[in-house]
């Protein structure tokens, strides 16, 4: 394993390498992915293998322009060409009817293909040094943190990855929105990055999946993912304020003023760390920091880690979509 500053010369290194059916993780503007070769079976299977995932999850195939989607999916109506125009590049992927020239292993057998073209410069210049799509879901092995930094990569997978391509922390954080047009009305199947009031904008009205999935149809369905290992509690906001933890705990709070209620609680001396995922109060700057504060207090030695909701609307739904797949149910 070889981390690459991301020169001309190493984003061809990395482009070539995926071309020859090597391993190449990528920054993109919401997590590090693991590429692979989206038309090399072999080379998938190596992704399957190096992050244990299981075979029936079907991976993102990721593009450098909206005219490479027509290697691998077929664009259905006007209504997902206007996504493109508007939400692309972003973290917005697209379930779309899949070409047969894709092998099965990239989709889990399903006639259908999650497409993305991400926002991040580098990712687009490994994928276009490639000359081909690439499949990469997170660089994590699978069920565990999301990465965000090269480090993360690079201490979760080692010598199982080839390249890591450090484009330093990843500025959304949490993954994409995964958005099934394949049928209307169109239906998010993985809250994300890309906020669900902008797509509406721009196509109406659309379905949320029910989040307690136990066979996916698209990546990052299943109810249990994005976990620390240390357990992780999961309360509405303010609901920290007055709890009296056991063990060694660490509270993870949204803004100040939830910091200023467990303080005023006199919870917080329970506490063995507390962690603020947006001092200035937004869900961008939660978001932003999620994956790496989480990293943080699992490394932290604790016994749990308790956490609290955020406002559930924009990037707050992402984030609360991740707490509640980490979360002990």
């Amino acid at each position: 394993m070889e981390i690459l500053p991301p020169t001309d010369y190493n984003i061809r290194r990395a482009g070539e390498a995926l071309a020859q059916g090597r391993l190449v993780a990528i920054p993109t503007e919401t997590v590090y992915g693991l590429g692979a070769n989206a038309f090399d079976p072999r080379a998938v299977a190596r992704v399957f293998e190096a992050k244990n995932r299981p075979s029936f999850d079907p991976l993102i195939v990721h593009v450098h322009e909206q005219a490479m989607v027509e290697e691998v999916a077929f664009v259905p109506s006007q209504k997902v060409r206007l996504l493109m125009a508007r939400l692309w590049p972003g973290p917005l992927t697209l379930i779309l009817p899949k070409r047969t020239e894709l092998p099965d292993i990239v989709t889990s057998d399903l006639p259908s293909v999650a497409v993305r073209l991400p926002a991040n410069e580098i990712a687009q210049a490994v994928i276009r040094a490639a000359g081909l799509p690439i499949a990469a879901p997170s660089a994590n092995p699978f069920g565990y943190l999301s990465p965000t930094r090269a480090e993360h990569v690079a201490r979760m997978l080692g010598d199982r990855v080839d390249f890591i391509v450090d484009g330093g922390p990843c500025p959304i954080g949490v993954e994409s929105t995964v958005l099934d047009a394949t049928r209307e009305p169109f239906t998010v199947l993985r809250p994300g990055g890309m906020p669900v009031e902008a797509i509406e904008e721009l196509v109406g009205a659309v379905e949320i999946i029910d989040r307690r999935v136990a066979k996916p149809t698209s990546p990052g369905q299943l109810p249990s993912h994005y976990a620390p290992r240390t357990p992780l509690y999961l309360y509405a906001r303010g609901a920290l304020a007055g709890l009296r933890p056991r063990g060694r705990a660490a509270a993870l709070l949204f803004e100040p003023e939830s910091l200023e209620a467990l303080e005023a609680s006199g919870s917080a001396a329970a506490f063995a760390a507390t962690r603020v995922l947006a001092p200035n109060g937004t869900a961008l700057e939660a978001a932003a920091a999620l994956f790496a504060v989480l990293h943080e207090l699992d490394a932290g030695g604790f016994d749990a880690i308790y956490a609290e909701r955020l406002p559930d609307a924009g990037l707050g739904r992402a984030v609360n979509d991740r707490l509640y797949k980490a979360s002990e149910k």
